[in-house]
């Protein structure tokens, strides 16, 4: 049996788990004897990426605290993370890993601290500028953090703090854009892994009211599986001008396609897109910590795009938004060449060099 193991805890949206995967992959790429285990939950998307991207997959039980829903979901949380802090210690004693990485999620918080405890080297990674409270809290246990945002320094409890950037799949990293053989305006849009209904029913009614801020215009719609056939069938008439998709994987051609993006504000979607100079409105998701809107805000204050809030959208709204950009191609270039800056290449080439000089393998 292979001894040099190395877990990567996390998951619930594609926010944490594609850079999950970038790190495991850059790790693989410097040591081919490795194996590469991820921990998630029952109800996380990491079920269907994780799997499909070759890795082994073990899930204990977790849950959010710092949430908006009642009473009873908060306590039958509390109940689950002893469960999942038990079923940690048990995977860590059966595999004894080398290392453990807690890239955010419902599984992160009891896996890591489980290591901690265990004597496992263990780091955290944080996207956001602003830490939400799990991340804040393991701080504290782990050896080291990494970073996105220099914000998130001011946040987490740590001497031992690196600002390595977002870690990217390869097709990201290597981001080309696509030359255009039309001449219409392409317009990407998505709400995250899950997709967001917010965003969906401003821009489905924006698009189907017509007018004519849709000519020459080319949509495409990300909506997530819980919206998908209620959309679609909205749609109908309509797929000269839209092309409504349930989620996409090969996101890295898209971002190639596309002109402006209309997107939420996770640091992963602002890193990728960066990738590729696509300049964005971002709609921030609404927190109790306003993360995403801190995001946004980082980009705003260095004309890397655009940001509208949620309380403020509607299809109008998001009309002129849209308009005020693609109607100065002057600013658009400008904004694309500021958000470029907010990717850092390499970043998973080196958080996994820097996992391997922890864990004694190299």
């Amino acid at each position: 049996m292979n001894s040099k193991i190395i877990f990567i805890a996390g998951g619930g949206t594609g926010g944490h788990i594609y850079p999950g995967v970038a790190i495991a992959r850059a790790l693989l790429a410097k040591d081919s004897q490795l194996v590469i285990r991820f921990v998630g939950t029952k109800t996380g998307l990491e079920n269907k990426i994780v799997p499909r991207e070759g890795f082994a997959l073990d899930l204990i039980q977790g849950g959010k605290l710092n949430f908006s829903g009642g009473i009873l979901e908060k306590i039958k949380t509390l109940f689950k993370m002893p469960v999942g802090f038990l079923q940690a210690v048990a995977l860590i004693w059966k595999h004894k890993p080398h290392f453990v990485l807690g890239v955010g999620g419902y599984a992160s918080g009891p896996f890591v601290i489980a290591a901690a405890v265990l004597g496992i080297p263990t780091a955290i990674w944080e996207p956001n500028a602003h830490p939400g409270m799990a991340n804040r809290w393991l701080s504290r246990f782990v050896d080291r953090c990494y970073i996105v945002f220099p914000q998130s320094k001011d946040w987490l409890k740590n001497k031992m703090i690196f600002q390595f950037g977002m870690p990217v799949r390869k097709e990201i990293e290597e981001a080309k854009k696509a030359e255009k053989n039309d001449k219409n305006f392409h317009l990407l849009s998505f709400g995250g892994s899950q997709g967001s209904r917010a965003i969906s029913t401003a821009l489905s009614d924006a698009i189907i009211a017509k007018g004519p801020w849709t000519e020459n215009l080319k949509v495409v719609h990300q909506i997530g599986a819980l919206d998908f056939e209620k959309l679609k069938k909205k749609y109908s008439g309509h797929e000269n001008l839209v092309t409504p998709l349930e989620f996409i994987y090969d996101m890295h051609n898209y971002y190639a396609w596309a002109d402006l993006v209309v997107a939420r504000g996770g640091a992963s979607t602002i890193s990728e897109l960066a990738a590729f100079g696509v300049v964005p409105i971002i709609i921030p998701l609404p927190a109790a910590d306003n993360h995403q809107q801190k995001n946004a805000e980082s980009l705003v204050s260095s004309n890397a795009g655009k940001m509208l809030l949620q309380e403020n959208l509607t299809p109008q709204k998001l009309i002129e938004e849209i308009e005020v950009l693609r109607r100065n191609p002057e600013l658009m270039k400008e904004m694309s060449k500021n958000v470029f800056n907010f990717f850092q290449p390499q970043a998973a080439e080196k958080i996994a060099e820097d996992i391997l000089e922890q864990a004694g393998l190299i």
